[in-house]
């Protein structure tokens, strides 16, 4: 019985948070300035065919319920919607960039758990913190991501993945070696050091397993900041994937687009989330 109320309470918990996105975004990009606006008004040729279609769009998106029920409707249909900048259905814009969004964020994940991983092993394992392993890492949280990502293109060195990765791994580095620096702190560990077993069957046999559920909470905290990173990397790289198509229909004022990208995002967050309590569960058990 205990599984099915926590699926019921996972399903539950997602779908609240599904419904919080819906009505925040559309409740923002219909509130933000310059919703009922189009560049073509400036244009005489095309003024008055824009201004016909600007005020349909105000008469359907009078009030929030009605534009919420649109929106619902469109996600009912299977398409989620007609994109109002391009005007094809959503998914049609949202499924090729979905791959391009995915290997990013995998390639980027892998490389920043690499790299903070050995890091923390090997300064967690130092008898005193070192700051030739804090700096760098320090540094590096301090700098934006934009900055980040600029500094790569005006030196032509570096790119997303590698952008993503430095900016997970200085925020991965300070939990690792913190979670780290206690196991290898554990009295059983200090035994074994001090009995002359191999470094290596210590890390498999007690570090590792010691940090386990820590690690699975962190890996949910690193899929949570790569999204947040994914617009202004893919915008200043020009990476067609799902936060530059987030960027340009929050440009446009495209909402069905823009509900279309935080929902999936939303939902990435919640099943990240969920594998991480999860795991936390069967470790208590």
């Amino acid at each position: 019985m205990k599984p099915a109320v926590s699926v019921a309470a996972w399903l539950a918990r997602t779908l609240a948070i599904v419904l919080l996105v819906i009505t925040g975004s559309t409740l923002l990009v219909r509130c933000a300035p310059g919703y009922l606006s189009d560049a073509r008004e400036m244009d005489a040729r095309y003024a008055d065919a824009a201004r016909g279609e600007l005020n349909a769009e105000a008469a359907r998106s009078g009030s929030l319920p009605h534009l919420l029920f649109s929106e619902v409707g469109g996600w009912m249909r299977g398409d989620a919607g007609l994109s109002r900048q391009y005007g094809v259905p959503v998914f049609e814009l949202i499924r090729p960039r979905l791959a391009v969004t995915g290997r990013l964020l995998l390639r980027a994940l892998i490389l920043a758990w690499s790299l903070a991983l050995c890091a923390a092993l090997l300064s967690s394992a130092s008898r005193s913190p070192s700051l030739f392993w804090h700096t760098p890492a320090a540094l590096l949280l301090a700098m934006p991501t934009a900055a980040m990502a600029t500094l790569c293109l005006l030196t032509d060195h570096g790119g997303p993945v590698l952008v993503m990765a430095l900016l997970l791994a200085a925020r991965d580095f300070k939990f690792l070696h913190h979670a780290l620096r206690r196991a290898w702190l554990d009295p059983h560990v200090l035994q074994a050091r001090a009995q002359g077993i191999r470094m290596r069957r210590i890390l498999v046999a007690h570090i590792l397993p010691a940090a386990a559920q820590q690690l699975s909470a962190l890996l949910s905290l690193s899929i949570v900041t790569a999204l947040s990173a994914l617009v202004p990397v893919e915008v200043i790289f020009n990476v067609p994937g799902l936060g530059q198509l987030a960027w340009n229909a929050a440009m446009n004022r495209d909402l069905p687009v823009l509900l279309a990208a935080t929902m999936i995002m939303a939902i990435a967050v919640t099943f990240a989330g969920m594998a991480s309590d999860r795991h936390s569960g069967w470790r208590n058990a």
